[in-house]
């Protein structure tokens, strides 16, 4: 018999094998000092493009003030307990009356987390009788919730709509002989690649075959559509999305999620979702926050406004300079480059010691071998010039790259303790 832990020690994972060289600086890197485009990294300023800040609310005044208020009258433990026991308030019931109003939906249910929350609307909605059906990029929350399915699933290939509706058909035949349904799963915004799920494309599918949409809009909800209710709305179609779900950690600066959907499914989650049965409630400081938060959303469409701004000039620049940025539609900026990880780690060294410029770095597994990616995410608060002083670091190690400058040798040691 093995011992488990020896395991553990020799196989690091697909990530823990760069610890050695990564830990502090290129993973686990501390951002220090308030949350704004520029930030103190490992002891010196650097213009960031890496904070999920879409709308600029993390610093916003009356943001700070509402949470510090909630702390102060209530502080961070109240309320004491699962909602279903003990840690039910008032004020959780009004946010989800004003979540479900801003998405459109009858009801909706106040999550602790949207990881967990997606994991467990997933493991809650279906059972082994159910067939899955979901696109191939979905983010790492619907996989693991995925994983809790005892029945058959099935994956179409990314935004493939006519492959989806020969997975609809297989799926169909299956739920139909057991007796159970379909459920399709996909994101309105996909957070690395930056591309909208094709929402109009697979509501349409409805007209031939029998499903439920659930929709992961993380990234949507509020950067996408006329008021920000998030992709369904940018397409028009929020009344065929049948559970929409979106978190606070994008566009609300926060933590804590929602699910929302009928009043007969909504009730179901609320009495059905492990993840929220046994978890703490969402603390007083978050509920405020988050009222806060959503109030700005729907109030001062200056912030989306300013946030498409950055995003449209740091896109046009991009492309202008013939940098590739994917299919992006939406304010998720991948550039695409040609390299491994050496390449990738020592052009990111370069942009952050030489150049303050501080963004994510993305490699294999996450995009094909050969591949490189750098994630830029701009927010309502970054500036045109953020933007230029940006364009002209990329230009400078691109032309590195090319020149084969980063090819050298292994990965750089940079970690930090």
């Amino acid at each position: 018999m093995g011992d488990i832990f020896s395991k553990v020690r020799k196989e690091k994972g697909p990530l823990g094998q760069y610890q050695q060289k990564a830990h502090g600086y290129f993973t686990f890197p501390k951002l220090e000092g308030e949350i704004k485009p520029r930030m103190i990294f490992n002891g010196k300023e650097v213009l960031t493009w890496s904070l999920n800040n879409y709308l600029g609310l993390a610093n916003h005044p009356d943001v700070r003030k509402a949470d510090a208020e909630a702390a102060k009258k209530y502080g961070m433990a109240y309320p004491m307990g699962a909602r279903m026991m003990s840690g039910h308030t008032k004020y959780h019931e009004k946010l989800e009356r004003q979540l479900a109003a801003f998405v459109k939906k009858p009801d909706a249910f106040l999550l602790n987390y949207g990881y967990q929350g997606m994991v467990s609307i997933i493991d809650s909605l279906v059972d082994r009788r159910d067939v899955i059906v979901y696109d191939s990029e979905s983010h790492a929350c619907i996989l693991d919730g995925m994983r809790l399915h005892m029945g058959k699933r099935f994956v179409f290939p990314h935004n493939d709509t006519e492959n989806l509706s020969k997975q609809l058909k297989r799926a169909g035949d299956i739920a139909e002989r057991q007796g159970g349904g379909v459920l399709v799963i996909t994101e309105g915004v996909f957070g690395m690649a930056g591309d909208l799920g094709h929402l109009h494309d697979i509501v349409k599918l409805k007209e031939k075959h029998d499903f439920r949409l659930l929709v992961d809009d993380a990234h949507g909800f509020g950067t996408m559509g006329e008021t920000g209710a998030g992709a369904g709305e940018h397409y028009g179609v929020q009344d065929g999305i049948d559970v929409y779900f979106a978190t606070f950690a994008k566009s609300m600066a926060g933590i804590g999620a929602f699910v929302a959907a009928e009043k007969d499914i909504v009730d179901y989650l609320r009495y059905n979702m492990r993840s929220q049965t046994f978890a703490k409630s969402l603390p007083m400081p978050m509920v405020f926050g988050a009222m806060k938060r959503l109030e700005l959303l729907k109030n001062d469409p200056s912030h989306k406004d300013n946030l498409w701004k950055i995003a449209k000039a740091l896109q046009k620049g991009l492309k202008d300079r013939g940098f590739n940025i994917g299919k992006t539609e939406s304010p998720v900026t991948p550039v695409f480059f040609d390299g491994g990880v050496v390449e990738g780690t020592n052009a990111v060294v370069d942009l952050r010691e030489n150049f303050n410029i501080f963004c994510s770095i993305v490699v294999y597994p996450v995009v094909p071998k050969g591949t490189l990616m750098l994630r830029l995410i701009p927010t309502a608060v970054h500036t045109l010039d953020d933007v230029e002083e940006t364009l002209d670091a990329f230009s400078n190690i691109r032309d590195k790259l090319e020149a084969g400058e980063y090819k050298k040798g292994e990965m750089k040691n940079m970690s930090v303790e």
